[in-house]
């Protein structure tokens, strides 16, 4: 009979880092500011500063992981010539990480970036002990080998994908790696190193992370706020089984954001009233692509959302009484409620539900959005889409990739020109006030992110919605279908994009209550918008 007492997996940062083994291939938790193990990382750069050691890292990681206004967090603290070898993201952050994007560029590590979603399964293939991961996401953009394979650098000369037919078609390859280490998050472990995560406003993939380490005979390592004793933890409360962690660290200070933020509505435990927390958005540029997306939507309608402008939907939604005909979703987990902006990205007021980020990105890739509002840097004469690397500077393109693969009708929003751009919304019309020094309609975009042949293939809708005009894409190109009142096509519009574009014969002014100060509420129909068939 066994009578053993289970020795207790709690242990100190100090000894857990010490089991992170020189040359090894490494995956983070964490978004941005949420679900970051920041101690752990912290310790581990700690550890090499004083012993070299250790050295040569990979590091896996879907998205971006560190935001401080302050100091270094996150990947920052593995961004050290020596410690880090390679890095596979899904996003980075030239501000938030400027001694990594240094490390990029000047050829110091390899790097790669992929797609938030293809790394999310990418993960989960090597959980299940798969020999790699198999998908049609990411053809004919830059993660596709035969443009840039994800490579960001001269240094970076391996493909880690590969094209491959199956069944006639097209699909992209990412052959399997061993996980030496997974370094997760949670909220409460008991002794035996069960984890929970009731705090966190996302759940991202901890578990196909932990399961991937444990497949390759890694080592896992949780980071919680606090322990408990064995048998107290709800089986159902149970994210990560313990049979899957070998060392449970405390941070009790740890917050729910790195922004030394706790907010119970992100977690659903308690319920904000969103009419006294969300003010009307002023009438600007925003509101105005905003209020002419909206028209794009029908009740029932999931809707997932981009950062900048297009995550201001929400607050429009509240203001002009749509908000409760739809539902809204971000590609880390949360659905329903208002998602955050800027440094919190991924977490919601209010939330219905939250699920993992793998499968999310299963609902994605299947087309279960209805549709998407995104943002853009770049759009050429095809009407091709860049987001992921302008300037020189690669941002990533987190889950844009996974996002418009499937989803029917896709909307890119954005202002026509930037740097400097002052717009009035003035008795109706649109004033340029100041021309923006950039123009973001180009002969050819600098990256590939989204490939506007294949969205045509594929009969998705494709609008791009700015300030002063709207435009579709068509078989034969980019075509302008709407202009704001107030502005002179040639002057205002035309003289802005540096490629010929085509005018729809039935080209049109956009609605005068887009740009009224008011507008009666409830603006989503029963049917789709209104202007669905109007160019055809």
């Amino acid at each position: 009979m066994l009578t053993t007492t289970l020795k207790s997996k709690v242990i100190s940062f100090e000894e857990a880092v010490s089991n992170v083994p020189n040359g090894a291939n490494v995956t983070i938790g964490g978004l941005i500011s949420v679900l970051c193990p920041e101690k752990v990382v912290a310790e581990l750069e700690k550890r090499y500063l004083s012993t070299g050691e250790p050295r040569d890292l990979t590091v896996i990681t879907p998205v971006r992981v560190g935001w401080s206004k302050t100091q270094s967090t996150g990947l920052e603290h593995v961004a050290n010539r020596g410690m880090l070898k390679r890095l596979i993201s899904g996003s980075f952050n030239v501000k938030e990480g400027p001694r990594l994007t240094q490390m990029i560029r000047e050829n110091e590590i390899e790097a790669y970036g992929f797609s938030m979603g293809t790394i999310f399964h990418w993960i989960r293939a090597m959980a299940a002990g798969e020999s790699g991961l198999v998908t049609k996401v990411g053809l004919h953009t830059y993660v596709d080998p035969r443009y840039d394979g994800g490579r960001l650098n001269e240094n970076t000369k391996e493909n880690l994908s590969k094209v491959i037919e199956i069944n006639g078609e097209e699909n992209l390859f990412y052959p399997s790696i061993p996980i030496n280490v997974a370094i997760i998050r949670g909220s409460t472990a008991d002794e035996s190193g069960n984890i929970t995560l009731e705090n966190e406003p996302v759940t991202l993939s901890g578990l196909e992370m932990a399961m991937a380490a444990k497949a390759s005979g890694g080592y896992v390592i949780a980071q919680v706020k606090r322990v408990v004793p064995n048998d107290t933890l709800k089986p159902h409360d149970v994210a990560i089984p313990g049979i899957l962690v070998d060392a449970v660290v405390i941070d009790t200070d740890q917050k729910q954001s790195l922004l030394d933020e706790d907010d119970p509505s992100w977690t659903g435990e308690i319920k904000l009233p969103l009419e006294q927390v969300y003010k009307p958005l002023p009438l600007n540029s925003k509101k105005v692509i905003l209020r002419r997306a909206a028209k794009e939507l029908k009740r029932g309608d999931v809707i997932n959302l981009g950062v900048g402008i297009p995550v201001g939907l929400p607050q429009l939604a509240l203001e002009e009484g749509f908000f409760n005909d739809v539902t809204f979703s971000l590609e880390h987990g949360a659905i329903g409620g208002v998602p955050m902006g800027e440094e919190v990205f991924g977490a919601h007021i209010n939330p219905t539900a939250i699920v993992s980020s793998p499968q999310v990105f299963d609902f994605y890739h299947y087309g279960g959005l209805s549709a998407t509002l995104l943002g853009f840097a770049q759009i050429d004469r095809l009407g091709n889409v860049n987001v992921s690397m302008f300037n020189g500077v690669f941002r990533g393109s987190g889950g844009f990739i996974d996002i418009v693969h499937k989803t029917q009708k896709i909307m890119f929003c954005g202002t026509l020109t930037s740097g400097g751009l002052d717009v009035a919304i003035e008795q109706g019309k649109v004033n340029i006030l100041n021309e923006g020094k950039h123009k973001k309609f180009i002969p050819e975009v600098e990256q590939l992110t989204f490939n506007a042949q294949m969205a045509l293939k594929n009969k998705q809708e494709i609008l791009y919605l700015t300030e002063r005009a709207v435009f579709r894409l068509e078989e034969q190109g980019i075509t302008l279908i709407e202009y704001a009142p107030g502005v002179d096509i040639e002057r205002d519009i035309l003289s802005h994009i540096d490629f010929k574009i085509n005018i729809s014969q039935q080209l049109r002014e956009m609605d005068a209550d887009i740009f009224n100060s008011k507008r009666e509420e409830g603006r989503v129909n029963g049917e789709m918008g209104n202007n669905k068939d109007d160019y055809m």
